[in-house]
This record gives C-alpha cells, sequence and structure tokens, in this order.
C-alpha cells in the first residue's frame, strides 16, 4: 500500500485515517491500493483512496495466451529474447 502525506498531518491522524479506509474498502471486500492525504485548510483534509486492481498482464506466444509466470522454459526464453521495436 502506498501512502502519500501533502502537507503538515500528525502521524496518529494519518494511521487513524489509513485504519477507516482499510475497514471501509474491506466492507465492499476490496483492498486499499493508494491513499493520498493532503491539508486543504487549518483542521481540513481531502483523503482520496483507491483500491487495488486484479487486473493482470496476459502474452501471447506462440499461439498461447497466459501471464507470464505460467510459461513454459521454452517460452519464457521467447519471451526474454523479444525485441521492442518503436
Amino acid at each position: 500500500m502506498k501512502i502519500t502525506v501533502n502537507g503538515n498531518v500528525d502521524q496518529k491522524e494519518i494511521d487513524s485515517i489509513v485504519a477507516e479506509e482499510k475497514e471501509r474498502l474491506a466492507a465492499m471486500g476490496k483492498e486499499v491500493g493508494t491513499i493520498e492525504i493532503s491539508v486543504v485548510s487549518s483542521g481540513e483534509l481531502e483523503v482520496k483512496t483507491w483500491a487495488k486492481s486484479n487486473v493482470r498482464r496476459v502474452r501471447r506466444i506462440t499461439g498461447y495466451l497466459s501471464t507470464a509466470d505460467r510459461f513454459n522454459d521454452a517460452k519464457q526464453e521467447e519471451l526474454r529474447d523479444r525485441v521492442v521495436h518503436s
């Protein structure tokens, strides 16, 4: 989880906000990916929270679609040997 704080915020306040956001997203079956806490004015904070994404990268090697961790040794070597063209 990544936490970004913009401004002067007490660590106790940050911990409280993080715990609240974790609980809120857990109730929806999600997990916190990033929290951004910003001081808007004295005594007022803006909290933005993003959930983790379960998007995975799928590759195609010799006609097979899969994630790279599931390729056999030959397909993983083919993946390493690829050249990026611009």
